[in-house]
């Protein structure tokens, strides 16, 4: 049985975009007048990670007999300056929504596929999205809510440079 293109495209594009944005983030964050190098490196390596979750939706395709069908995608916002929340929590907590997105239609996808008895669509996105997901998620590595909390306890300036020394140098903070 064929995967249902329609609904794994929306998957390729949706790890595409988030993957895009990440980028966006990593940009603004390796600026010369931002520079959180720590900020930078975690949002580099999510928009990697992103894009080759879109790509393993991409070979998943093919193998299966699909057509992949790129989508244009909206130029992301390339300034994260927020006033009363500063750049670091403004972007965590978009980092969240993204995550909290992605998750939702991932699950959509899994019902879709469960519905229409495709057991390698289900078993494909469970091994490789969902346990994932889990991970991400459950606490295993630092969830983006606790980064969010992290970040609204110590604030802008010189609490945000602290917290991105920790991610700089891959320090978990309990």
């Amino acid at each position: 049985m064929r995967s249902r293109q329609p609904s794994t495209n929306r998957s390729d594009a949706v790890e595409y975009n988030v993957s895009y944005v990440y980028h966006a983030m990593y940009a603004y964050f390796d600026r010369d007048n931002v520079a959180l190098k720590g900020l930078a490196k975690f949002f580099k390596e999510s928009s990697q990670e992103e894009r080759q979750h879109a790509e393993k939706f991409m070979e998943y395709q093919n193998k299966r007999g699909g057509k992949v069908k790129l989508q244009s995608m909206l130029m992301p916002v390339s300034d994260f300056d927020h006033i009363e929340k500063g750049d670091a929590l403004y972007a965590m907590e978009l980092v969240l929504s993204l995550e909290k997105l992605t998750n939702e239609k991932l699950l959509n996808l899994h019902k879709i596929a469960d519905q229409n008895n495709d057991v390698q669509l289900v078993d494909f996105i469970e091994s490789e999205f969902l346990v994932e997901q889990l991970i991400f998620f459950s606490g295993v590595r630092l969830k983006p809510s606790e980064y969010v909390a992290q970040l609204r306890r110590v604030g802008k300036g010189h609490g945000a440079w602290h917290f991105d020394q920790m991610l700089l140098n891959d320090v978990v903070a309990a």
